[in-house]
Parts: structure tokens; C-alpha cells; sequence
């Protein structure tokens, strides 16, 4: 027999019963399911958050908080007392603005842009400035505007990507020095912080301490989540951490801290058999050692399972979890598909309509990322939008 399934129609899967009709409907026809757990969020920014006091902890929601979502995982840390959030792009804030409370700051990433300051002050949000030319035309817009919002001054202190050169921040002190200059925050960024030993990570820390004195009565940030393990030293009066938030390891040198925080599953659509010495998948890159039992599953590189990830023989592949057991995948991803190989469950273990396990189970980011070549960064932001996303609620604050 080249292909069977082991059931003839898609079994009741399991659902609490406390979901409504249409959500119950929607994970039965769902393909797959990335589950984002808030109180995960909330408990590693709590430990963030107290590894880092008297220091502000913030939270980076960028890029739709790392494709956990930016609202749900915003008003989660909110409602746990976070109170400053920055994303990326101004339309980012435009769309977090709203689920945010009143008071909460909100800064973009990516700069003043030119001819929208009256969106950044419709929404109350304050640009991270990272050039003299952002500067001037901030300046310009808050004389003509009568806005008195607030902005960050980017420094770049070793990152060379944005921000002003800390020469350069030092010749704007005596025009800063005015009564209403509108600086909330000075802010430089590391480049080697989850690298401990790295000797830029003094470097940066030093001279971001040297000019960051300077700006009397401004709150100063350089830590992001691998920073804020490098020490209070790096800490200043607020940390900003974003990937960690969200389970990745901020010290790959040692074991996680972090509580994982999305699963990923994606159905089976089939069973296979194939013989020993065929081939499975694109370029025909694996071959069945022995008769062989392939669980099919919904999903593939649309779905932010890298190619790379695929079985190739010789070569240890990504592994998946299917009935409590991991599995290794067989064969090339495909856009769409993944092929599993189930031979060493027993027979009855698993059958169509099952979910396999991408990501959970003891398979966290970090370790698909190692497989997909990657960091675990572009791993959450990969996740598709095909999955039905399911929240876990936080905890009350």
C-alpha cells in the first residue's frame, strides 16, 4: 500500500467547553494553531522587571510584538504594570495606540518621519530620533504645532545603524539646555549583548555612561533582554527588553530563564506508507532506511517553517512532537506540507486530524532557529498568519 489513513473521517478533537460555538468551530477547521500564552509574557517580564530594578522595565512590541500579537500582549502587560512600550514603525503605534491606557508611554523605534508629526501627536506618541536632520524637523514641528509631546535621542554608541555619533550629541547640549527641549529619554542600543565576554559591550556601556551624564534630568536605556543579564551597569534608568519577553533566550550561553510563551501545532492530513529505499519530498534529499510510516502535516515555509529545517539523509533534521513523542521530519519542507516520520509510534498512536507539535513539548524557538539556521527573533516574526491564534488569558495583576 504506497498511501492509507488510519480514519476514514476527521475525529472529535478535544475543546474546552467553555469555548463558544463559532471558536470551537474555528479550531476544528483550523489547519493549524499557534497558542500564545499570556501569563508567560506577563511572568517573564516580571522577572525582567525585578532582575532590573530600581530600573523602569519596559516592553518592545514591535513587529506585532514579535508575531505574538501587539494588542493582546500589550493590554496583558499593561494590566500587569508595564508602563512604556516601543514599536517600530508609526502605523505600528497607530494600531497599539487605542488598547493602550491613557497614561502609558509609547515610543517609534524607527524615528521622526517626515510630514507626519501630526499623527505622532494625535496619537500621543513619542519618536525615538536617531539624526540632527530628524531633530530639526522635529524642532520645526513642535514651533509651528504648539505640541509639547515627547521624543527619545537615539545614540549610537557602536551599533552604526541609527542614531546621532555621541560627538554630535554633545554639540546639541547647549540648545538641549533650554527650558522645553522635549527630551523624555536618551537611548543607545548594544550589539553584542547576548555575547557577554564581548569586549564592545564595555565599550558601548562606557560611552554611553559618558554622554548620557551630560543629559541632566533625562532618563537614559541601553539594555535590551540580553543586556539586562550583563549587569546593573548596563541596567540605567530603564531596560527594554523584547525577545525575551516572548521565550527566546536571552543568554544562549547558559540555560533559559524564560518561560516559553507560543506553541505551534498544525494538523495531519494523512498517513503514508512508503517502502525502504524510496524517497520522499523535493529533490528526493531523504530515503527510507526501512519500511516507513510519514504523518503528513498543514503547514510549511508560508507558514514560517523554514526549508531549511527539512530531513536530508546524513543530516539530523528539525523534530516535531506527535502523540507525546518526538518525531523527525522527512524530506524537504514544502510551502504548504511537512512529512514527519511516525514509524517508531505504535500503530494506532496517531491519525488523521491529530495536531502535531512544531513548537512546544520540549521543542522550544530556540532550538528550531538552531535547525532553520536562524535566531529565534526571525523565528516568532516568521510564524504566518494562517494559524488560528489562540490566547491564554493573563492572570490578574
Amino acid at each position: 500500500m504506497t498511501a492509507s489513513d488510519t480514519a476514514t473521517a476527521l475525529p472529535t478533537l478535544d475543546m474546552d467547553v467553555s469555548l463558544s460555538v463559532e471558536e470551537a468551530a474555528a479550531r476544528h477547521a483550523a489547519s493549524g494553531l499557534l497558542t500564545v500564552d499570556l501569563d508567560a509574557i506577563v511572568a517573564n517580564w516580571r522577572l525582567l522587571a525585578g532582575k532590573s530594578t530600581p530600573a523602569e522595565c519596559a516592553a518592545v512590541v514591535k513587529a506585532d510584538a514579535y508575531g505574538c500579537g501587539a494588542v493582546p500582549v500589550a493590554t496583558a502587560l499593561a494590566g500587569a504594570g508595564c508602563n512604556t512600550f516601543f514599536v517600530a514603525t508609526l502605523n505600528e503605534a497607530r494600531a497599539l495606540r487605542p488598547a493602550l491606557p491613557e497614561h502609558a508611554v509609547l515610543y517609534v523605534l524607527d524615528g521622526f518621519f517626515p510630514h507626519c508629526g501630526d499623527v505622532y501627536a494625535a496619537i500621543d506618541a513619542r519618536p525615538v530620533i536617531g539624526s540632527l536632520i530628524e531633530l530639526a524637523e522635529w524642532d520645526v514641528f513642535r514651533r509651528r504645532s504648539g505640541w509639547r509631546g515627547g521624543a527619545a535621542l537615539h545614540i549610537d554608541t557602536g551599533m552604526n545603524r541609527l542614531g546621532v555619533l555621541p560627538a554630535e550629541a554633545e554639540g546639541l547640549l547647549p540648545r538641549l539646555r533650554q527650558a522645553d527641549h522635549g527630551l523624555t529619554l536618551v537611548m543607545s542600543h548594544l550589539a553584542c549583548a547576548d555575547t557577554p565576554d564581548h569586549p564592545l559591550n564595555g565599550r558601548q556601556a562606557a560611552a554611553f555612561r559618558e554622554i548620557a551624564s551630560r543629559f541632566t534630568g533625562v532618563p537614559a536605556a541601553l539594555a535590551n533582554s540580553s543586556g539586562i543579564f550583563l549587569g546593573p551597569a548596563f541596567h540605567f534608568d530603564m531596560v527594554r527588553p523584547g525577545a525575551a519577553l516572548y521565550g527566546v533566550n536571552p543568554t544562549p550561553e547558559a540555560d533559559n530563564p524564560m518561560k516559553p510563551a507560543v506553541g505551534v501545532e498544525a494538523r495531519i492530513v494523512q498517513i503514508r506508507e512508503v517502502a525502504r529505499g524510496d524517497t520522499v519530498g523535493y529533490g528526493a534529499t531523504w530515503t527510507a532506511r526501512r519500511p516507513t510510516r510519514l504523518a503528513i502535516v498543514t503547514a510549511g515555509y508560508a507558514d514560517g517553517y523554514f526549508r531549511a529545517a527539512g530531513g536530508v539523509d546524513g543530516v539530523r533534521s528539525a523534530e516535531a512532537v506527535v502523540a507525546g513523542q518526538r518525531c523527525p521530519v522527512a524530506g524537504r519542507i514544502s510551502m504548504d506540507l511537512i512529512a514527519i516520520d511516525i514509524t517508531d509510534l505504535a500503530d494506532k498512536a496517531v491519525r488523521r486530524g491529530h495536531m502535531a507539535t512544531l513548537i512546544g513539548g520540549g521543542v522550544t524557538v530556540d532550538e528550531l532557529a538552531r535547525h532553520f539556521g536562524t535566531i529565534g527573533y526571525e523565528v516568532l516574526t516568521s510564524l504566518g498568519n494562517r494559524y488560528h491564534r489562540v490566547y491564554k488569558p493573563a492572570a490578574a495583576a
